[in-house]
């Protein structure tokens, strides 16, 4: 049998299991020696023998399978952040993403972007749709309310129309990194196999030969940060620096944020937001 020390996996689900009330679940209650479910009442709930749930906590038995912990995990009622730890102990990584198409963000979400009056912000998807920004987004980068939702495509924007062209400078390069970061989105968050995504690519192939060059690069790179040059109709040139960071429990999401390069950059935004509010 393995020590505590070394069965870091057998401590965690004995932990989890103490935590759950047994009249929750339909259990009897009445007095128990210890607090919590039973091995074998949480081996019934995850569909797994209760011998083999009860080698699991004193280490024995070998590596468990992504399945079994997938049961364990439901069966335990663990959070997603606590179903990630269980994989981190059984099998040393994460789980595999299941892409989830999002429709907007929190309040609390947007509170975050509003804090930023003069960086444009922006909450996108995997697949690159635009469902959360700030003013100063709208007021230099696009009013995305004044889209459907199927034009806030941040690709299809780039790529079909002419819109991406007048406003982002050197659009080839611009072009190119988007395409590359958006196929490491995508697979990082489970989409690269989706519909949804095999329907953007050839609706997007079909429309630009441009992106369709692109994609048959196979180029992935990482959006971490970088600089970008947008040429507005009212106050020309503006140059910005921009950071993205992911949204803590939610894989299909990422923030990007541009703060503007220098303060006569920072000044254009405050003219574009003033004049949007007025």
């Amino acid at each position: 049998m393995a020590s505590e020390a070394s069965n870091l996996l057998g401590s965690y689900l004995r932990d989890r299991r103490a935590r759950l009330d047994p009249a929750t679940f339909g259990f009897p209650g009445g007095r128990r020696r210890t607090p919590g479910l039973r091995r074998e009442e949480v081996a019934s709930r995850a569909n797994i023998s209760a011998t083999w749930y009860t080698w699991l906590e004193q280490g024995r038995g070998g590596a468990p399978s992504a399945d079994v912990l997938d049961r364990l995990a439901k069966g335990l009622m663990l959070t997603e952040p606590e179903r990630e730890h269980l994989y981190m102990l059984g099998l040393g990584r994460l789980p595999e993403a299941h892409y989830r198409p999002v429709d907007g963000i929190t309040p609390r979400l947007q509170r975050v972007l509003d804090g930023m009056p003069l960086s444009p912000a922006i909450i996108k998807t995997a697949m690159w749709d635009v469902v959360g920004w700030n003013r100063a987004a709208a007021a230099l980068l696009t009013d995305y309310a004044l889209l459907p939702p199927e034009g806030r495509n941040i690709l299809r924007l780039m790529f079909t129309g002419d819109r991406g062209r007048r406003r982002n400078e050197d659009w080839g390069s611009v072009a190119r990194f988007v395409v590359g970061a958006f196929r490491a989105d995508m697979a990082r968050a489970g989409a690269h196999g989706s519909a949804g995504a095999a329907r953007l690519v050839e609706e997007l192939s079909q429309l630009s030969p441009e992106f369709a060059a692109l994609w048959q690069d196979n180029e992935v790179v990482a959006h971490s940060e970088g600089v970008k040059r947008i040429r507005h109709a009212e106050v020309g040139s503006v140059k910005l620096e921009f950071s993205s960071f992911a949204v803590e429990g939610r894989p299909e999401l990422g923030m990007i944020v541009y703060n503007p390069a220098t303060s006569v950059d920072a000044n254009k935004v405050r003219l574009l937001v003033d004049a949007a509010a007025g």
